[in-house]
């Protein structure tokens, strides 16, 4: 089994290594904008979910590869379920000469197991959607035993213990958080978290609803005159994906789909570099992926993705 993907090109962290130590759509959270599906498994359980040295065998295949720019727990859910990601981060940061990120929704920050574990890491990026637990519940749809105040609380704590960068992101949705008084509630709570960085994103991706729209350009304005000094990243990520671990096309769009949905010139570049002229098309016949077109932009993605 592969936990490693890419790298891949990623707007903040440049050339990512991305690494999902847990199962597929195993996550504390249900967000209404997911690139990645439903949510399959809403927990909020910490396991060891697979052998840690299994995980690190397939990380450290990569030690000599010259074009990662950062080496990123991220998960194709929430990374820090799995009970070893500490030592996981900790074996990184021990044999490469990498900076190591950790993508997470920060839900499960209020455990000092789990602050513990990331205190190593070189870039916390945390998630922050709402101002309220009305908003949370809308947008993010939390596991029942989620606490929006805990969650808070947890990421205000991992601001006075963390030494390292806290680069916080928001998710604008059209007339969800973008409004004026949702938008100056995150800043309340932003000035409490005091974190480095401020990205402030859309869904440039097809969300798991289809009524989620990103918000509009006026709005991502106004949102940077409450929310001072935030960065925007509402563009597409640019660069090449590395396929040279994958044996085919096929595989190659399959796995790096599965984890990082691809807009439809990246999936057929991918099958130019390998020489596969009309891969798309047939694994479009064969319904093992299929075309959704998102804010005028077409991707591909795999099946089980689609929603009945």
């Amino acid at each position: 089994m592969k936990f490693t993907f890419g790298p891949v090109p990623s707007r903040r962290l440049g050339q990512s290594l991305g690494i999902s130590p847990i199962p597929a759509k195993t996550c504390s959270l249900s967000c209404v904008y997911c690139q990645l599906g439903t949510t399959d498994k809403l927990s909020i359980e910490r396991k060891s979910f697979y052998p840690k040295e299994v995980i690190w065998d397939d990380i450290k295949q990569f030690k000599n590869h010259s074009e990662i720019d950062f080496i990123t727990f991220v998960g194709d859910g929430e990374p820090t379920l799995n009970k070893d990601i500490g030592w996981l981060i900790n074996k990184c940061r021990d044999h490469f000469d990498k900076p190591v990120a950790v993508i997470t929704n920060g839900t499960m920050l209020f455990l000092n197991e789990v602050r513990n574990d990331l205190m190593n890491a070189d870039v916390i990026l945390p998630s922050l959607d709402a101002g309220n637990e009305d908003t949370f519940k809308r947008i993010n749809r939390p596991h029942g035993r989620l606490d929006f105040n805990s969650m808070i609380d947890g990421l205000i704590s991992l601001r006075k213990e963390y030494t390292g960068q806290i680069w916080l992101e928001l998710m604008l949705i059209k007339d969800v958080n973008d409004t004026d008084e949702a938008l100056f509630e995150l800043r309340n709570i932003i000035n409490r978290i005091s974190p480095d960085r401020v990205y402030l994103l859309t869904p440039t991706r097809p969300p798991v609803e289809s009524w989620v729209k990103p918000s509009e350009r006026d709005r991502i304005e106004r949102a940077h005159e409450i929310i001072e000094n935030a960065i925007s990243i509402y563009v597409k990520e640019k660069g090449e994906f590395d396929h040279s671990l994958y044996k085919n096309a096929h595989d190659a769009i399959l796995e790096i789909g599965s984890r990082h949905p691809l807009r439809l010139e990246q999936a057929e570049m991918i099958g130019s570099q390998f020489g596969e002229t009309g891969i798309v098309e047939k694994m479009i016949d064969g319904n093992e992926i299929y075309m959704i077109n998102h804010e005028d932009t077409e991707y591909v993605l795999p099946l089980q993705f689609k929603k009945l």
